[in-house]
């Protein structure tokens, strides 16, 4: 799962990244209005943590933004602007959530993962997939009762399929998800064949349906 850390206090959003970075999210931050813009126009977010007040332009500015890409990435405002009319007008062009500073990192992770099953699993804690169950709080993959031992990466890439069921998925899709600012980094993208391999490879050791599907030129489908 991948977050955008919108926010000028750096030592602020270095303690965001940190303790997000422990809860296994990927995190990629932006400390100013043109920043942030340039990664909202570039990437998708499950979530995107967003400061009102930025050099450059405002928070609010962001969301009408977001708002005319059509983009579906949660947000939550956090701010020192503790106001209602902020709040209500940062909720009305789209916001999820509102958080005012100071908060504790671990009311923010709460809300993040709130966000997170809300927009892309129905608020379900379990997800459950015929033989398959991910408890998304204790993130445990189980097939028919028994447990499988993902890596991290493994375990974003099931979850990245499901939420994306009977998509086509590049693999520069896939590359940016399992590495955000990273991804260009890379010649090719022979990582995420690995990383799919080994996923199919953990799934059908547990007898597990053969989902996830090579697209030919593409890249790949979760097929249901």
């Amino acid at each position: 799962m991948k977050i955008l850390i919108i926010e000028d206090e750096t030592e602020l959003a270095q303690d965001i990244v940190n303790y997000l970075t422990n809860e296994k999210y990927l995190c990629e931050f932006a400390p100013d209005y043109q920043s942030a813009l340039g990664k909202i126009y570039s990437h998708e977010y499950s979530c995107i943590i967003l400061d009102l007040m930025l050099p450059g332009g405002d928070g609010l500015m962001i969301l009408n933004e977001l708002k005319k890409l059509n983009k579906q990435d949660g947000v939550i405002i956090v701010s020192a602007k503790n106001s209602i009319d902020e709040k209500v007008k940062g909720l009305r062009l789209g916001a999820d959530d509102y958080l005012a500073k100071p908060f504790h990192l671990a009311e923010l992770a709460a809300r993040i993962e709130s966000i997170i099953r809300r927009k892309e699993f129905d608020s379900s804690n379990i997800i459950v997939q015929h033989e398959l169950s991910i408890d998304l709080n204790s993130k445990i993959v189980t097939v028919n009762g028994i447990s499988i031992n993902l890596t991290k990466k493994e375990y974003d890439l099931l979850l990245f399929f499901i939420g994306n069921k009977n998509r086509v998925l590049s693999k520069g899709a896939l590359a940016e998800h399992l590495s955000g600012d990273f991804a260009d980094m890379f010649d090719n993208h022979d990582f995420v064949y690995a990383h799919v391999k080994n996923l199919k490879r953990k799934l059908k050791e547990k007898k597990y349906g053969d989902y996830i599907k090579n697209i030919y030129g593409t890249g790949y489908k979760w097929e249901q």
